[in-house]
């Protein structure tokens, strides 16, 4: 390496190694990042990507190796140091205070909320032109705990921006984007990159990767087992380069659908915060069919999932089971008839993070499936938690372990499990495959197809247009609480539901909201 491109160095990690019990995250792991540069990091779930980075933020210390920032030591543990130092990073799963405004969330950390110094108008006022500047759109006084998945992702990242980073640390930051809210912020990468930020970028998506980065780092049971120049590689050569095998998407071909399972007849529910509730909606999901929801983030997705959930009922509206009219709902009666979940957030509503696999691999099923006379069999439910772990691939050390130690891949598959396992008639995917990689996507959509094809009705509510048009049979578009007619498979082009996510389409006066 010369002497220039080694003053370009603005971060070395140096045999990094860390391990979890029995479990090694990363072993021997060493690179270099220069300034302007864009390295992306891949690797399947559970590979180490972000445990490593968590090493350089400061938030892990690893049992062995060094890190470099600037040419200078970083203190290991320290996330204050790395900081100051002038590393930001854009966490996967979010860190965010649910009771605390967007633009206090933002300066946590960095001022003290009760400090005389803080100015927030100012403070507020330098988030907005952020918001504009990277396409972020945000409130900066609503309360987090009232914000839509896709928004509490651009508080996140909006909180790295704010911080004048220099090195920046992107963990999966545009699962929860549209794609035109990802190629946003990508331009706007673009020209940070090109005044010296560097960036270490962390998808799945490798159309992004193709797209942003100079260098292809590949992470494979912890170690670093290939490097590639961008403009030299391939998605199919880093997909193999991740799996250690070719990967090849499931094909999914379409059928007729069978009876109705599920039906909604002019179905309306209130609004929640800044989200719309439905609108007078009509949807039917039968047996045997896989029906795609696209939209983007915000636009009735979480209402309509609440409702199929069971958490709230409608306003206005009729909900039929099998032709017939349900006069009381809630969760215990949604699971009771066969409605079985792959919720959003598999951190908030999908697992208990001090739990340990067996009893998340249980939660809605315990009373009727493990529990005799009003006692536990553990021993039962223990052996159902392996056969799970085995069936799906779930990499742990075994059933107690606690559930928040998983990757979010794996803990992706025991939900997936716990799901499919009970053969339900009716599964509501709200983004079954976010934050997975290419392998463990293909594997999420080939059990779903599977569920279709034993007559399940699927409802899949994606960001995904990729998602929606390889797997629906039917698809509709959400916006604003309305629902699109449902377009058969092939039928349309992404650039036209595009226009319908957009709000293109739909009547100019919508229905009465509840």
């Amino acid at each position: 390496m010369s002497t220039e491109t080694e003053a370009q160095v603005v971060l070395r990690l140096q045999g990094i190694t860390k391990r979890f019990g029995p479990v090694t995250a990363n072993e021997e792991v060493s690179f270099d990042l220069h300034r302007g540069e864009v390295i992306a990091l891949l690797g399947e779930n559970g590979a180490g990507k972000t445990t490593l980075m968590n090493i350089l933020f400061g938030q892990y210390t690893a049992d062995a190796g060094e890190v470099e920032l600037f040419g200078q030591p970083l203190p290991p543990g320290a996330p204050r140091a790395a900081l100051d130092a002038g590393v930001g990073m854009v966490h996967q799963h979010f860190t965010l205070a649910d009771n605390l405004t967007v633009w206090e969330n933002i300066v946590l950390g960095v001022d003290h909320l009760s400090t005389l110094s803080l100015k927030p108008r100012q403070v507020k006022s330098r988030i907005r032109t952020l918001s504009e500047q990277f396409h972020l759109k945000v409130d900066p006084e609503a309360k987090v705990g009232r914000l839509t998945v896709g928004e509490r992702q651009r508080v996140e990242i909006l909180k790295a921006l704010y911080r004048d980073a220099k090195i920046l640390i992107l963990d999966e930051p545009t699962a929860v984007l549209t794609p035109q809210e990802a190629k946003d912020l990508f331009a706007t990468l673009e020209e940070a990159i090109a005044t010296g930020l560097s960036v270490i970028f962390i998808s799945h998506k490798l159309h992004e990767v193709m797209a942003i980065s100079h260098r292809v780092l590949v992470l494979r049971h912890g170690k670093l087992v290939a490097e590639r120049a961008t403009h030299a590689t391939n998605r199919e050569e880093l997909a193999a380069l991740m799996v250690g095998a070719e990967v090849s998407a499931p094909s999914i071909e379409s059928r007729a659908p069978g009876a109705p399972l599920l039906s909604l007849h002019q179905v309306s529910t209130p609004d929640q915060g800044a989200a719309p509730g439905l609108k007078a909606l009509d949807l039917t999901l039968a047996a045997g069919q896989i029906t795609g929801l696209a939209g983007v983030s915000g636009n009735g997705q979480a209402a309509l999932s609440d409702l199929l959930s069971g958490l709230i009922s409608p306003t206005k509206g009729e909900l039929l089971l099998a032709g017939a009219p349900v006069a009381s709902w809630s969760p215990r009666s949604a699971i009771a008839q066969g409605i079985a979940r792959i919720p959003e957030d598999r951190h908030k509503t999908g697992t208990i993070a001090d739990f340990d696999l067996t009893e998340n691999a249980i939660l809605e099923t315990y009373a009727s499936r493990f529990s005799r006379r009003g006692w536990m069999d553990w021993a039962r439910a223990r052996a159902f938690t392996k056969d799970l772990i085995q069936t799906y691939d779930v990499r742990c050390p075994g059933p107690d372990i606690r559930i928040r130690l998983l990757s979010g891949g794996n803990m992706q598959k025991l939900i997936l499990g716990r799901v499919l396992e009970e053969e339900p008639q009716i599964i509501l995917a709200n983004q079954p495959v976010r934050g997975l990689d290419i392998g463990a996507v293909n594997y999420v959509h080939e059990q779903l197809a599977k569920a279709r094809d034993r007559g399940a009705a699927v409802l899949l509510i994606s960001e995904d247009l990729d998602e929606i048009m390889q797997l629906s049979d039917v698809i509709h578009v959400i916006s604003e609480g309305r629902l699109s007619p449902g377009f058969a498979r092939g039928s349309m082009r992404p650039e036209e539901l595009g226009g319908w996510m957009a709000g293109n389409g739909f009547d100019a006066e919508a229905p009465d909201a509840a």
